[in-house]
């Protein structure tokens, strides 16, 4: 879902002030437009960048541009009047939203806690403890202590 004609028409001002600087050396840019949407849909999906669909810019010319676009203020301005417009309409709720800022990073191979066998296991008493709240016998009892 790309973004709509009349939602592209009330945000291009915003890029016309920012895109004018760096029309003066280098490649031409790519179309705002066709990169917001990149943008957008990275945002939306939460795929990572170099996961982006063909039909829209390289994924390392969207990257550098949200990066840029994020450092002068741009995207937060551009945020809010899409959100304003969606709240328009009658699309969203604003007054109950909230924003999942969770991150779980992952590594090659097994978890660490697997790997280790019984001697080289941690002995410690946050390890100790942390054995008793993931056993599934005090799962029926945690809920019931305040």
């Amino acid at each position: 879902m790309d973004i709509t004609d009349g939602q592209w028409e009330a945000v291009k001002p915003l890029f016309r002030a920012v895109e004018a600087k760096n029309t003066t050396r280098g490649r031409p840019l790519r179309d705002p437009r066709d990169v917001l949407n990149g943008v957008l849909w990275i945002l939306r999906t939460g795929a990572p960048w170099k996961d982006m669909p063909d039909r829209y810019p390289p994924y390392q010319t969207c990257h550098r541009r949200f990066q840029y676009w994020v450092k002068y203020g741009l995207f937060q301005k551009l945020t809010a009047m899409l959100v304003e417009d969606l709240y328009k309409r009658g699309k969203i709720d604003i007054r109950e939203t909230f924003i999942d800022g969770s991150f779980a990073p992952s590594k090659k191979g097994a978890l660490l806690l697997a790997r280790q066998n019984a001697v080289k296991a941690p002995k410690s008493w946050q390890f100790q403890t942390l054995l008793v709240f993931l056993s599934p016998q005090t799962w029926n009892t945690l809920p019931h202590m305040k």
